[in-house]
């Protein structure tokens, strides 16, 4: 910091310098002037240029220095990997606990859930109704009532929506599913775009269809 000042304080005498031999040659004429005098001022000039030139230079290392000074250590930057890999172990090992509870728990419902199929299927081997119930209850939908038609002399027809094509053909054979009961069976004479018709089979139920029942293929007890 010295040698700096030191070298700007010489910078400054020589610009003063040579501003005085420049002011007095401005009034005695430069071509009156000594060679000698010329020749000193052109030296002091070239001299005047290498300080500066080292300043602009010493200037320059400063500034690279203190980049450096800035730039972290190759051990700072080891220890935060080191710490970014240990976090990302630690979230590892957490997520393996997590899914390895996880599948624990599934699997003890899934014990519970087989243990209730097993207890159930107990129940109805004991109950026939209670098993004759569940199967007519959850027995595929295959269509629902949208009309009944009664005719004394033919028995009458009913006209429903299909909802499962694939399980209706002329001969198909339906129940009437109400709740978990069934009214009676009818046998399919008929199928159109827009729906199709079946007829009421023999033992057909005292209780009458209602526009809305559902119609599901006879389960087997």
């Amino acid at each position: 910091m010295d040698t700096m000042k030191l070298l700007l304080g010489a910078t400054i005498a020589l610009l003063l310098g040579a501003l005085a031999v420049s002011w007095q040659n401005m009034h005695t004429g430069v071509k009156n002037a000594p060679q000698e005098e010329l020749a000193r001022m052109k030296k002091q000039i070239k001299e005047l240029q290498d300080d500066q030139d080292k300043l602009k230079l010493e200037r320059q290392r400063q500034q690279l220095r203190t980049e450096l000074d800035k730039t972290p250590t190759p051990i700072g930057n080891a220890a935060e990997l080191a710490a970014m890999k240990l976090q990302v172990e630690q979230n590892k090992r957490a997520l393996e606990e997590l899914e390895a509870a996880k599948a624990k728990a599934a699997g003890k419902k899934a014990d519970r859930d087989e243990e209730g199929v097993i207890a159930v299927n107990d129940i109805e081997d004991k109950d026939g109704e209670l098993k004759r119930a569940r199967r007519i209850s959850t027995a595929l939908l295959i269509g629902r009532v949208k009309e009944i038609v009664e005719d004394a002399q033919s028995g009458g027809f009913i006209t429903f929506e299909v909802l499962m094509p694939e399980q209706v053909q002329t001969g198909t054979i339906l129940a009437i599913r109400r709740k978990t009961g069934i009214l009676g069976q009818l046998k399919v004479s008929d199928v159109t775009p827009e729906g199709a018709i079946a007829n009421p089979m023999a033992g057909f139920g005292p209780v009458k269809p209602q526009v809305g029942d559902e119609l599901i293929l006879p389960p087997q007890y």
